[in-house]
């Protein structure tokens, strides 16, 4: 297979997981507005979606550069490292949406690629440098976050809640209701905007490295198509809807109503948000589930139901080892196979 046939079939398999992305992590847009019946599956995703590609176009390409050369010794990626990481994270997501555990296709990403490339460390460079694969680069911000982002949704959307219940100490639950069932639909779109701003930058970076590793461009920069791409891939992944995930994030974990929903919405997507603007790939999953564990603790504790959530966490801690063993097997086998 030439470079050219072999660039074009890794940058389909990075739009693929792009789509994947897109219906695993449908639940982190939709599952809130679908919960409270706002919004009907249908119109969830179609609003979801719209939001998720606009935002690709809104928020530069920080992330995307973090993804692609913050993590991995550019020295040693080729284009079939970057192949394994793909199937490492792509195989990892398709388990947990099985499960309908809601876990993070970023961090996913991160760890086939960072798995691919530790394999190939290894092979070249003998097995006790397989860690040379990868640079200090972002991985210790990024791995704060694994715990920030839920912390900052959690206490955001906790912290609204308060507010919420304060300017509206005089009104009936009813009366709320009305009024945050209109305020859920900014909500919901902003933390589609979040989710596509954060997370088809990752497959952006992913697609420049391809480009990058196989000759085509001298230096990392996201082109206008690779942009475009991958946020019509994302869109149509939403589209097409993670209803298992969604059934857990919104139904099982607590019970939201419209006024619980736009504050845990709007404090998911001020955490994801922050980590956009300083280049950081970022969890939304684990946004949004602080955040609907945070509203749903405001009356009670046991309001959570806080075995579901361990479950969840412990796919969390999980998923960055579990992605890069799997890439790091996928890596040996084609190096086996094909000499990759």
């Amino acid at each position: 297979m030439g470079v050219f046939e072999l660039a074009v079939l890794i940058i389909g398999i990075a739009l693929v997981f792009d789509f994947i992305n897109g219906f695993h992590d449908a639940a982190n847009s939709i599952a809130t507005v679908v919960a409270t019946r706002v919004l009907s599956p249908g119109q969830a995703v179609l609003w979801a979606a719209f939001f998720n590609f606009v935002a690709a176009f809104l928020f530069g390409t920080a992330v995307a550069r973090t993804v692609g050369s913050g993590f991995v010794n550019l020295n040693l990626v080729t284009p079939y490292v970057i192949m394994a990481g793909l199937a490492g994270a792509i195989l990892w997501d398709l388990t947990t949406w099985w499960l309908a555990l809601p876990t993070s296709s970023s961090h996913a990403l991160i760890g086939g690629y960072a798995g691919a490339a530790i394999a190939r460390a290894g092979i070249v460079r003998g097995f006790t440098h397989s860690f040379e694969g990868l640079i200090a680069g972002q991985w210790s911000l990024t791995i704060v976050f694994i715990f920030a982002a839920p912390l900052i949704g959690m206490i955001s959307a906790y912290a609204l809640m308060i507010a919420v219940y304060w300017l509206f100490r005089r009104a009936t639950p009813s009366k709320m209701d009305f009024y945050f069932r209109k305020l859920q639909l900014l909500s919901a779109a902003s933390f589609s905007l979040s989710h596509g701003s954060n997370d088809a930058q990752k497959t952006m970076g992913i697609i420049t490295g391809v480009l990058v590793a196989s000759g085509f461009q001298k230096d990392f920069k996201v082109p206008v198509w690779v942009i475009l791409a991958a946020g019509t891939a994302i869109g149509l992944g939403t589209l097409s809807g993670g209803w298992r995930i969604v059934r857990t994030m919104g139904t099982r974990l607590t019970r939201l109503k419209p006024r619980s929903g736009f504050c845990a919405e709007t404090g998911a997507a001020g955490a994801v948000l922050l980590a956009t603007s300083l280049g950081l790939p970022v969890s939304t999953t684990h946004a949004i589930a602080g955040a609907i564990a945070g509203v749903g603790s405001i009356q009670r504790l046991k309001a959570v139901r806080w075995g579901i959530a361990t479950n969840i966490m412990w796919a969390w801690v999980l998923t960055i080892p579990m992605a890069a063993l799997i890439a790091w097997m996928a890596f040996c086998l084609l190096h086996l196979a094909i000499g990759a």
